[in-house]
């Protein structure tokens, strides 16, 4: 049996997930989260599966201090030691086009991922300073990176390479990225498994930040997000795709800053900017009866069926759709909403099981042309996966 440690280091805060791995089973001991790092009122708190948490507040200064604090929790149910500990995976955001894999960490790694810091700079940086702590408190524990990108490194010249000056390519890496590559890899491989093919297979991660992504026997054709996380899909708080010139409008006729545009497009837009909620519970109880509610989410629907149409078109088809992530297996008005616009495929709503939560559902009915599941997600268990394949060969 062997302990896996699971990282997911954000700028202010520190997931984790500690799981036994023995042959083909993964077993989660442990999860929680060490929240707001470098600010006041910061916490670390942790969940077992017989439904008991703790939670304390603790100062943490840094992610040196966040990491030591995860073990200390660890260490108080879910570890008799820190020796337990055999290997720790990571979860990072961009490894553009220098990572098609996730690979063992090494000190080469950690300055290429570094320098990538300038594509993610909310995201790799904080990675970074996960990595080197674990290797401060763990010196002799391998680690690897799993990366949200690699999964999309599949996708062809022409989907991935925009209509720019080809320089602002080649030189300084502007290119479609796509992100939440994880999710996509593991909802699509657990759909070919429902519907007994590879086949064509279109998936839509729907939380507060959304992509969808064609993908044909395995293999990732297209996404919608691009350069950074802020192209494709209305998001809770992002824009989505705009006019490219709607920025440089705002900066010339309101006198704003990049920074300040920036602001407004990532955080302040989206169904927030529509109608003043980003939580999709808020807007699906409002939906109908709050104009600006009913107007935020047709637009979410909107831009969901705008890219499932788009993808039916790259794959010349498509077998089977998936819902996933917080609002996409939650969200039972949205999916609805979503497949009566999608009848035209051959779809019919199965009313019953799209109202389930928490399992993986099929929720078109029996006979359906086109088959559409929702499975929840887990992105922890793929980097698990992976490190136990990099690390142990298994």
């Amino acid at each position: 049996m062997k302990k896996i440690l699971v990282l997911n280091s954000g700028s202010s805060s520190l997931k984790y997930q500690l799981f036994n791995v023995e042959g083909d089973k993964y077993d989660v001991v442990a999860k929680g989260v060490a929240d707001r790092i470098g600010i006041s009122g910061s916490n670390v708190e942790i969940k077992f599966p017989d439904g008991t948490k703790r939670k304390r507040e603790v100062e943490l200064p840094t992610h040196n201090e966040a990491i030591n604090e995860v073990i200390t929790e660890l260490l108080n149910g879910a570890l008799k030691s820190m020796e337990e500990i055999d290997a720790v995976g990571h979860r990072i955001v961009q490894g553009g086009d220098i990572f098609k894999n996730s690979v063992l960490v090494t000190d080469t790694v950690i300055d290429q991922i570094e320098e990538l810091a300038e594509l993610a700079p909310l995201h790799n940086h904080a990675h970074v300073l996960g990595i080197r702590a674990v290797k401060k408190l763990l010196p002799n524990v391998p680690q690897t990176v799993v990366f949200d990108t690699a999964f999309h490194q599949t996708m062809p010249k022409e989907a991935f390479l925009y209509a720019l000056p080809l320089e602002q390519y080649t030189k300084y890496k502007i290119r479609r990225y796509g992100f939440h590559g994880t999710s996509h890899a593991y909802v699509s491989q657990k759909a070919a498994e429902l519907i007994g093919k590879k086949g064509k297979i279109i998936t839509c991660h729907l939380g507060n930040g959304a992509s969808i992504s064609a993908i044909n026997n395995g293999i990732c054709l297209d996404t919608s997000m691009g350069f950074t996380p802020l192209a494709g899909l209305v998001m809770g708080t992002r824009c989505g795709d705009i006019d490219p010139y709607i920025p440089l409008y705002i900066c010339k006729s309101q006198h704003k800053t990049p920074d300040e545009v920036n602001e407004i497009l990532n955080k302040k837009s989206g169904m927030l900017g529509i109608c003043g909620y980003s939580d999709n519970r808020d807007i699906e109880a409002l939906y109908g009866k709050e104009q600006s509610a009913t107007d935020a989410m047709d637009a979410y629907v909107h831009s969901i069926i705008r890219f499932i149409g788009s993808y039916i078109a790259v794959l010349g088809g498509v077998d089977a759709i998936v819902f996933t992530a917080g609002i996409g297996e939650n969200g039972a008005l949205l999916r609805k909403l979503v497949l009566e616009r999608l009848a035209y495929l051959g779809i019919t709503l199965n009313e019953e099981e799209n109202n389930k939560r928490g399992s993986i559902t099929e929720i078109s009915e029996k006979g359906s042309k086109v088959r559409v599941f929702v499975i929840p997600t887990d992105e922890e268990y793929m980097i698990a996966k992976d490190t136990m394949k990099i690390v142990f060969d298994e």
